[in-house]
């Protein structure tokens, strides 16, 4: 039994990769701490997150507590930007006016149709000129739902749930007491019920009083809309794969429409 749990994790030594984490269910959470792992969050009895090192994620903490800022009201957005839009500029502009500093957050893991790398690009120039931000890479302790291995679950929507609770448990009782962020912004989701599931939970788990950490007020903010319909990363995507330039540059800074102008040239592909 020892054999089966510790020879996979040789293949990640091997490769110089040291920094682990796995799913794993609760009933099986003590046969992995024999094996060298520590839970850091857990959604219920259905999941839980462990790491090979318990004192990294306080670690991380203390690095980001160096980007800490003074202020009463202290926000956060966390972005894909896949890609930037003006609904996002739009998202920022009024989170920012809202608070005294705000920390935006970068969803890092490569699984959006353009590269993370592309996607930070565009967010660093699209905010130009909005002062009171910083602009914070992802982690692996921001769970995106594209890399959450719900494969021991059997049901699609409980793995969607445990998603959020473990994504929204780090970051409430973690990443943003490193921060003292105070409030959450998101926009409203009209498209994607994944999405809108997601948002509600937000406020379901950061505005709960019963719940460990600091309460974190939820700020959802209706999307700005061009020609009656709310401005979307997907709905530029799908302009995209049309090569619908004209239609495209009434949603995005110049700056995307460039970048999307670029990228098509080099790509023959579509979405």
């Amino acid at each position: 039994r020892r054999t089966l749990i510790t020879a996979p994790l040789t293949v990640p030594y091997e490769v110089h990769r040291s920094e682990l984490f796995l799913f794993t269910t609760p009933q099986t959470r003590l046969l992995f701490s024999g094996a060298g792992f520590w839970p850091i969050a857990q959604a219920g009895e259905l999941a839980v997150l462990m790491a090979n090192r318990s004192e990294r994620l306080a670690r991380f903490c203390r690095q980001l507590a160096l980007y800490r800022q003074p202020g009463k009201t202290i926000g956060a957005i966390v972005m894909n930007a896949n890609p930037f839009t003006l609904g996002h500029r739009y998202l920022v502009e009024q989170a920012a006016a809202a608070c005294d500093w705000l920390h935006l957050f970068v969803v890092k893991e490569d699984a959006s149709f353009f590269s993370y790398t592309d996607r930070w690009a565009l967010i660093e120039q699209g905010i130009a000129g909005i002062d009171n931000v910083t602009l914070h890479s992802g982690s692996a302790y921001m769970i995106s739902r594209a890399t959450f291995p719900g494969y021991f679950l059997k049901e699609k929507g409980v793995v969607d749930d445990c998603h959020c609770q473990i994504d929204l448990q780090l970051f409430r009782e973690h990443l943003a007491p490193a921060l003292g962020i105070t409030h959450r912004f998101v926009g409203s989701e009209p498209f994607c019920p994944l999405t809108c599931a997601y948002n509600q939970r937000m406020h379901d788990i950061l505005h709960d009083p019963k719940r460990s950490g600091p309460v974190i007020e939820v700020v959802e903010l209706a999307r700005v809309e061009k020609n009656g319909a709310a401005i979307s990363a997907s709905r530029v995507r799908k302009l995209y794969s049309e090569r619908n330039w004209s239609a495209i540059s009434a949603l995005v800074p110049a700056g995307t429409l460039a970048y999307l102008q670029r990228h098509a040239a080099r790509h023959t592909e579509t979405i």
